[in-house]
């Protein structure tokens, strides 16, 4: 299953304007010019334009926003003092920030300008997150950026190319009860805007249902309980073994009532980051399974970071995720 293809032929029903703000690395111009190619989205570029044409890298008919160059610099700095006018942040700090291609990218999405982001190669994540809380900001209810991996298995269960979403496998190391339940609530609200799934949240534990008694998984349980105060549309339970959640005949046993997350979970919340982390890759490498991620989640509008390493495929990937959202 080559989901990232998935993604493009559903983006290309509506294009977005997907804004690249990394204008100074060669893989973004590139990763333009494919995106542009494919038609999947409306890249735009952030940057000086005579800069980016001295590269020789091909950016015909795609759209160049220089900062330095257009009145909605001034108009995104008028804003965002406005904004933070209770931090002592004048109209003078606000230009300083928003004439950086990074920040001016991201207050592109927040006005309107674009539909998302994508940044990352030449940033480190912890920038890419505390800019895009910001300028973007988050989604209701939610206080906390995470990121999610989507894993395909090739055989689960008598299923080909199980889809499952895990969580949070790359940003937060030991998050709180009211993290952990953010978590779960971004986590279900991306698995069905990105992949239009039924999301079936379980909280992961070393314990089910309080089979065994410990603050680790105190934590989850009172996570359970505020994730499900934050958005009662979606579907979440635990406290849950991996067992509990994935195989239907292990809920039938260990679980005393019904559920409709036992033994049928697709998303799958760990309780800190060395778990999400550690299960991520035992899946990838001993199961085979494919891991597209992390992507991060959270923000009122879709965001992509990137690794330093990506490639201008990476680059490409990233964007027709935030496209198809």
């Amino acid at each position: 299953m080559d989901i990232i293809a998935q993604f493009k032929e559903k983006a290309r029903k509506q294009p977005k304007r997907i804004v690249l703000p990394e204008t100074g690395d060669p893989r973004i111009l590139e990763a333009a010019s494919q995106i542009r190619i494919e038609a999947f989205a409306i890249p735009v570029l952030v940057g000086n334009e005579a800069k980016i044409k001295e590269t020789g890298i091909k950016t015909t008919a795609i759209e160049i926003v220089d900062p330095m160059a257009t009145p909605k610099l001034e108009k995104y700095a008028e804003v965002y003092a406005a904004k933070r006018a209770g931090d002592n942040i004048t109209k003078d700090i606000a230009m300083k920030l928003v004439r950086k291609n990074l920040f001016f990218g991201a207050m592109m999405v927040a006005q309107g300008d674009a539909d998302g982001m994508v940044a990352g190669a030449a940033t480190a994540t912890a920038t890419i997150i505390q800019v895009s809380a910001l300028a973007i900001g988050y989604a209701p209810g939610i206080s906390t950026a995470s990121s999610f991996f989507i894993m395909i298995i090739p055989e689960f269960q008598g299923e080909k190319d199980k889809i499952l979403i895990f969580a949070d496998c790359a940003v937060n190391i030991e998050p709180s009860p009211s993290q952990l339940a953010e978590i779960a609530v971004a986590s279900g609200r991306s698995a069905k805007n990105l992949l239009e799934m039924e999301p079936r949240i379980a909280m992961l534990s070393f314990s089910t249902k309080g089979s065994a008694s410990h603050a680790a998984t105190d934590k989850v349980i009172e996570a359970l309980k505020l994730a499900r105060q934050k958005d009662a549309s979606l579907l979440f339970d635990g406290e849950f073994q991996a067992d509990t959640a994935l195989i239907q005949r292990v809920a039938q046993k260990k679980l005393k009532e019904p559920s409709e997350v036992g033994g049928r979970a697709n998303v799958l919340v760990f309780p800190d980051l060395n778990s999400g982390n550690i299960s991520y890759k035992l899946t990838q490498y001993l199961a085979g399974a494919k891991a597209y991620g992390p992507f991060l989640q959270g923000f009122a509008k879709p965001v992509s970071d990137l690794s330093r390493g990506a490639t201008k495929d990476d680059v490409v990937g990233a964007a027709a995720v935030v496209a198809a959202q």
